[in-house]
């Protein structure tokens, strides 16, 4: 019973944790929108407007939900649910610090891609059961959109995974740490650096590891459906695409879906190439920088930093740079970052051998 108990009070942190997310990255969202167009943003609801997005929020959910007339009835209301549960279920794969991972299975990397590739079924379900030409249109764009990225995706992390030798996604960030020399062993990892900190991170251990983490996140930004690849959401061409007909709190849960879709993509990012839970800090002589800023609570904090720094950097994206056409999106993704990331693992393939063996 306690067992069950133990992974039911996770599996709540973890839903109180996204939910309190989105409130804060929707706020900081308006925010920085509003500074890149020179103007102030929610101002009236809380000090600087700060409760706007709790009161947008609370009226959201008491919205009456209408299923349209001519809809599939069971796609329509099981596609939010869908959605939201492939991105959950992807944080429980997610290490937060040394010994903080809800399920440290060994094929962690995988795994969170493969749950998380479920949310395009969720996508097509809305399109298809909405019964509606622009959510039919929007989904079918998203599900090409995502499907296509997926690859560059797919191959920027075999990059990674060549280096680190791992799937699991807690030795991949435990290796780009300060290690002793038995852990080392047990893990059959070579000796980076004493001097740790950002130094003994995965796009310094191997350089061409940066150029594989700029192709993942810009991947990352169509597999979110962010802007500048947000064309299965164009509000001037699609109204709101895969979603138009959706409101009250079945809209909630895509909404929530696609902030934690967010988040999930930029700590992926942050555990794979970025240190994830190790500290920047080198150690400098005898300041041990690096050592003393680690442990379960410094991990979480590095973790959480790190993330909302990229996801800090999405958001500014999206108010910066104009959407792409869907010829554009698609030439990106096929002759650009496909034949770079395909490089990359080409090169992680002879770091491995005449570098690191």
């Amino acid at each position: 019973m306690g067992f069950y108990l133990t992974y039911l009070s996770v599996g709540i942190l973890l839903f109180g944790f996204i939910a309190l997310f989105a409130l804060f990255a929707v706020y900081a969202e308006r925010k920085i929108a509003g500074f890149v167009q020179d103007r102030l943003g929610p101002m009236e609801t809380g000090r600087y407007g700060t409760l706007q997005t709790l009161a947008d929020i609370l009226k959201l959910i008491q919205k009456e939900a209408i299923t349209p007339a001519a809809a599939d009835k069971v796609l329509f209301v099981v596609a939010p649910v869908v959605i939201f549960a492939a991105v959950y279920l992807g944080f429980t794969v997610m290490p937060w610090g040394p010994s903080l991972v809800p399920s440290g299975v060994h094929l962690g990397i995988f795994s969170a891609i493969a749950i998380v590739s479920i949310d395009a079924i969720g996508i097509l379900m809305a399109g298809w059961g909405s019964h509606n030409k622009f959510s039919l249109l929007g989904a079918m764009r998203s599900v090409a959109q995502i499907v296509s990225y997926e690859i560059p995706v797919g191959i920027s992390l075999i990059a990674a995974v060549m280096i680190a030798q791992s799937l699991n996604l807690q030795t991949m960030a435990a290796r780009q740490g300060i290690l002793t020399e038995e852990t080392l062993l047990f893990l059959g990892l070579w000796d980076v650096s004493q001097v740790g900190g950002i130094l003994a991170w995965h796009v310094f251990q191997a350089p061409h590891l940066l150029l594989a983490y700029v192709i993942f996140f810009i991947a990352s930004l169509a597999e979110c459906n962010r802007a500048p690849f947000d064309i299965p959401e164009a509000e001037s061409e699609l109204v709101g695409g895969f979603h138009t007909e959706y409101g009250g709190l079945h809209f909630a849960f895509i909404f929530l879906a696609e902030y934690a879709m967010m988040f999930l993509v930029a700590m992926l990012g942050v555990v794979v190439f970025l240190g994830g839970w190790n500290s920047p800090l080198p150690n400098i002589g005898s300041w041990k920088l690096a050592e003393w800023t680690t442990g379960d609570a410094w991990g979480i904090f590095w973790t959480l930093a790190k993330t909302l720094l990229i996801v800090g950097v999405q958001i500014w994206i999206r108010w910066t740079l104009p959407r792409l056409r869907a010829d554009q999106l698609m030439s990106l993704c096929w002759k650009v970052l496909t034949p770079l990331a395909l490089v990359c693992m080409a090169l992680s393939g002879v770091w491995r051998i005449w570098v690191m063996s």
